[in-house]
């Protein structure tokens, strides 16, 4: 192992770009973290307290109508991540700042109850999470997202979740309960089946082995499980598309869909960054064919084109795609979550409001 392997072990991005709001980090209490550290370093964890929890989700190409984030940063250490450059709005880089400073809500629970409890309130499904998983190793000790879906089924709230992490395992309880009262949908990203790949490209998260352990864990409690494979990178995972879905359907999940990388913002010179390391032989091949799916740039932001890309190569993981999902999914059907389950648990006091 190289002398930067060893210091960098377990961590994705190995550069720490410039926060396009540094200008705006004078006086900030965590002005004491260094911007050009790159070697592995202790995670540091701090915890916040936002005024919401819930966000609504505006974009069109996307199912969901509200998302929420018990954390902010990202211990998995993805290299590609989307979410990297929203680490930029606290003050933060998208690189090693992202898996290394980790903003806890730490009154997330309690946010989600209030939120609920209004009035006004519109019963849509809600993702945990949107952007950073939720959990990810440090929900192992703090348990925030144990406690957001006991909140969910007290509610009888229906709830999507989507994690890299075989830790939902342990809060197989709750979503069994979600799942009888057709309240949940568990999401499963698996971007590679090859360890040696996934140590490298996302270090800290489960292997791929203990994901499918989870899929067929959930199946058999009949929590409908989905598996997201994403992304799908050209020259470097994009051959693992059929044995993905094969390996997802002989596991027991009931659909899977995926994206195409694209890297935003901060992320594309921390992804080229990893390919020179890792990959210096097809780093050019890699990115040319990424550039070609998405009008000769790394990142689209053309609502349904940005996911799926467009041109020769989008077109032909599509259609590697569409054969590999008729042929292991076909059969398998998917159900849609309850809306008219949602009854707000009565509080101490809400007794006298009967008489």
């Amino acid at each position: 192992m190289s002398d930067r392997q060893q210091k960098t072990k377990g961590q994705g991005a190995f550069i720490n770009p410039e926060s396009r709001f540094l200008k705006n980090r004078d006086g900030d209490a965590f002005d004491d973290l260094q911007f050009e550290e790159v070697e592995n370093r202790k995670t540091t964890f701090i915890e916040v307290y936002p005024k919401t929890i819930i966000n609504k989700v505006k974009s069109p190409d996307i199912p969901l109508s509200y998302s929420m984030n018990p954390y902010q940063g990202c211990e998995h250490g993805c290299t590609y991540c989307y979410a990297r450059p929203t680490h930029e709005y606290w003050g933060y880089s998208a690189g090693v700042d992202f898996e290394r400073v980790v903003l806890v809500k730490k009154n997330a629970p309690e946010l989600l109850e209030e939120t609920l409890r209004k009035r006004n309130w519109e019963v849509k499904t809600i993702m945990l999470s949107g952007n950073t998983d939720c959990y990810q190793p440090c929900e192992k000790k703090l348990g925030l997202t144990r406690k957001m879906l006991q909140v969910l089924l007290d509610f009888k709230h229906p709830v999507g979740v989507i994690t890299k992490n075989a830790l939902i395992e342990r809060d197989a309880d709750i979503l069994q309960e979600l799942a009888r009262l057709q309240l949940v949908g568990v999401s499963i990203s698996i971007t590679t089946l090859k360890e040696d790949l996934r140590r490298k490209l996302e270090p800290r998260t489960a292997s791929a082995k203990k994901k499918l352990r989870t899929i067929e864990l959930l199946a058999e409690k009949g929590i409908p499980v989905n598996v997201m494979l994403a992304p799908v990178i050209p020259a470097l995972n994009e051959e693992e598309i059929f044995s993905i879905c094969k390996a997802a359907s002989e596991h027991g999940a009931t659909s899977v869909h995926y994206q195409i990388v694209r890297l935003n913002g901060p992320n594309e010179a921390i992804f080229s960054n990893w390919l020179s390391h890792h990959y210096p032989d097809r780093s050019e091949k890699i990115l040319n064919q990424l550039r070609s799916m998405h009008g000769d740039a790394v990142n689209s932001s053309v609502f349904g084109k940005r996911m799926r890309g467009e041109g020769h190569f989008a077109e032909n993981i599509r259609q590697q795609f569409a054969v590999a999902q008729k042929r292991f999914f076909s059969e398998k059907q998917t159900n849609h979550l309850r809306t008219d389950l949602f009854c707000p648990p009565l509080q101490e006091g809400d007794q006298l409001t009967l008489f």
